[in-house]
């Protein structure tokens, strides 16, 4: 496909923009507007994910059109609901780069979405963000991972808890793949630490009775454990864990426990004391995530439901390569993917996260957290964690054609 080039001049409205911008459109792309795109689940099962997704990621757009775009061009924002259903996001990616020719996708909360859709955009050659935390691996010059790794938060956990809690570490987890290979880093980690795995058990998504896990944890007398289940049924574990008294006697941490706000769904009393680690909770104090938080409120209206890590993607996702088209002083694909990979930095609501240029993941903060009265009470912040494991299989430096994930 041919594509005109046309060059806009403008001056430049905000800091730190190219003194001219470059805008580069397709055919379909007004002279005064820039395309972007997210493809999220804003209905359906997922969607207590994907709507406050698309929420920041709206509030993100709005702020940056309101300090004057893009060199004075408006970012148009295309919203499109997969609906929970993996089928569309391949039929959204194709059309926000062959229909409506975007500039960027910001989209996917589970990583088999993610690998439906970015293949896609590689082809047709869209830039692709990807702000949800997840197991790590991906290394794809046209894909930007910007949420936490899972060898980043167990690591932060592990080095936590063990000297902290003890050396006897117990897993449970939901039987499928993301547990059984994050067990990997948790073993490692453990061990690096002075501890051990003494146990493993997963069970499948629909499980809701644990009277046999709790049994099974009792008679192995660990000193800590570590939790990876998942979803409404497993709830039940820290039900039945409290109900049979043994809450507060071993504690439980889990990089999983927050992501779909499980600290808000519990009663204190089935909740509290629960560790988790994510790149973002809407409890840390700091200026930027109160500001954050007051825009946020004013958009959205007080209501809204706690604002958790994966929300927070849409929002960073967004301002991320807001800053990396500034830098480039167009909307070129490979120039704004050299401009990001340059050295782009931001301190925004969860602290400070740059572009690892090696892996397109980030160097970022990570927060351990306690669950406190259905929010989350900061435990500490483990500054610059590196997107461990990526980093020791991916270098798009040395080998930038690369399209792939790697897996423990």
């Amino acid at each position: 496909m041919s594509i005109t080039r046309r060059r806009a001049l403008v001056v430049a409205s905000s800091a730190g923009i190219a003194s001219t911008f470059d805008l580069i459109p397709r055919p379909s792309l007004a002279a005064d507007e820039i395309k972007i795109a997210s493809i999220l689940d804003e209905s359906g099962n997922l969607a207590e994910w994907g709507d406050p997704m698309a929420k920041c990621m709206t509030l993100a757009v709005e702020e940056i059109n309101e300090q004057g775009g893009l060199g004075g061009h408006q970012i148009k924002y295309i919203r499109y609901d997969t609906q929970s259903n993996d089928q569309l996001y391949a039929q959204y990616a194709s059309e926000a780069a062959l229909q409506d020719q975007v500039s960027m996708v910001l989209g996917a909360i589970t990583s088999a979405s993610r690998e439906v859709i970015r293949p896609i955009l590689d082809r047709y050659k869209t830039l692709y963000w990807y702000s949800t935390g997840y197991e790590g691996g991906v290394c794809d010059f046209n894909t930007f991972c910007s949420g936490t790794t899972a060898a980043m938060v167990v690591r932060a956990l592990i080095d936590w808890a063990v000297p902290a809690l003890g050396r006897k570490v117990y897993i449970i987890g939901a039987d499928y793949n993301a547990p059984h290979a994050t067990a990997k880093f948790i073993e490692a980690y453990t061990k690096q630490d002075g501890g051990e795995v003494i146990a493993q058990v997963y069970y499948p998504f629909d499980v809701s009775e644990f009277g046999d896990a709790i049994s099974k944890i009792q008679a192995a007398k660990p000193d800590i454990i570590y939790s990876m289940l998942i979803g409404a049924p497993h709830l039940g574990f820290y039900r039945q864990w409290a109900a049979s008294g043994m809450k507060g006697k071993i504690p439980i941490i889990s990089h999983f426990f927050g992501g779909g706000n499980e600290e808000v769904l519990l009663t204190p009393e089935e909740g509290d004391g629960i560790v988790s680690c994510y790149g973002y909770w809407e409890d840390i104090d700091s200026p930027e995530n109160k500001a954050f938080l007051e825009r946020f409120t004013k958009r959205w209206g007080s209501n809204h439901p706690y604002i958790n890590a994966i929300g927070m993607g849409g929002y960073e996702g967004t301002k991320l390569w807001w800053l990396g088209v500034q830098k480039a002083g167009t909307v070129d694909r490979v120039r704004v993917i050299e401009a990001l990979r340059s050295g782009i930095s931001w301190t925004g609501p969860s602290g400070n996260i740059a572009i690892d240029p090696q892996t397109n993941n980030v160097i970022r903060d990570v927060y351990i957290a306690r669950a406190k009265n259905r929010r989350m009470e900061i435990v500490k912040r483990v500054p610059g964690m590196r997107p461990l494991f990526t980093e020791q299989y991916c270098n798009l430096i040395k080998h930038p054609t690369t399209q792939t994930q790697y897996l423990p």
